[in-house]
């Protein structure tokens, strides 16, 4: 008789996970999912009669990043807009860019097994402004607005578990390089010509997860090999981004960037950035 009440439990407990389980699996699925995210940091330091030195400091970086993520059947979707722009000002020394990004994805699947999909995607990557090398005297330009810019496309195979982590494999990407009449001959593109074209392998990746509670990490990947020059050869692009969740609003964000490219420089390209900023989600929407 001692143990009538605990079989009622057991039994009442598993009836009730087998009516939650039957909910969930008869819910509708999300037909789009539509996220914009606007992320400001500033950064501030001024030292008045500081017996070790320094240098007064005003820093601001936006960012603004937007989500499309479309799912019905066998289709699968997603599109992300990547963006943002930073400046500094430095006391006797001017203003100095920090951030300059304007990149366009797109990924597009049809599934044929559980992960695995037929995809074909498409990237368009640039900047806003004219950026200059400060070391020479004076300043000279090495970028501006569409100079470069690249455009990616191709067809591939995407193994996808979830929205979290992804990776595509792309063996016939083809890449355009597009610079004005200025930087003819730079960025990948023959003496006096604007444009370039290169056909090659691209792999990319995804993947974001929690380190801990309130902080996660987040991976963005894209290796790129030229099959036309330079075989062997491989571009990488590595973004990582930690972001420590204070509250709704207030974040804490690490962003840790890699570019090698030899077309673009022959060092390695690293960009690095840390501060406490405010995180707002001006666009969210779910669709059935």
């Amino acid at each position: 008789m001692r143990r009538l009440p605990l079989l009622l439990l057991m039994l009442l407990a598993s009836t009730s996970y087998s009516q939650n389980k039957k909910r969930q699996d008869t819910l509708p699925k999300p037909k789009w999912k539509i996220n914009g995210r606007l992320a400001f940091v500033f950064n501030q330091s001024s030292f008045s009669n500081w017996a070790s030195g320094g240098q007064n400091t005003i820093a601001g970086n936006i960012d603004v990043n937007y989500d499309f993520n479309y799912k019905k059947n066998n289709v699968n979707w997603d599109t992300r807009l990547i963006t943002g722009y930073g400046l500094s000002h430095i006391s006797e020394k001017g203003y100095r860019k920090t951030n300059d990004r304007f990149e366009l994805n797109t990924l597009l699947g049809i599934k044929t097994t559980t992960y695995w999909f037929l995809s074909f995607i498409g990237n368009f990557k640039t900047q806003y402004t004219k950026g200059h090398n400060y070391k020479t005297e004076p300043k000279t330009l090495v970028s501006e607005f569409l100079s470069p810019a690249y455009l990616t496309f191709g067809p591939g195979m995407l193994w996808k578990k979830s929205d979290d982590l992804h990776l595509n494999i792309a063996p016939a990407t083809a890449r355009y390089t597009f610079v004005n009449e200025f930087f003819a001959g730079k960025f990948g593109t023959e003496e006096g010509e604007t444009t370039a074209f290169s056909l090659g392998f691209n792999f990319s990746g995804y993947y974001k997860f929690g380190l801990m509670e309130n902080i996660e990490m987040e991976n963005i990947l894209t290796a790129y090999s030229d099959y036309l020059a330079n075989i062997g050869n491989v571009d990488l692009d590595y973004q990582t981004n930690i972001r420590f969740k204070v509250n709704k609003h207030i974040k804490m964000h690490m962003t840790f960037h890699t570019i090698i490219d030899d077309n673009s420089s022959s060092k390695i390209q690293f960009r690095q950035l840390f501060g406490l900023g405010v995180n707002y989600s001006f666009h969210e929407k779910v669709t059935y």
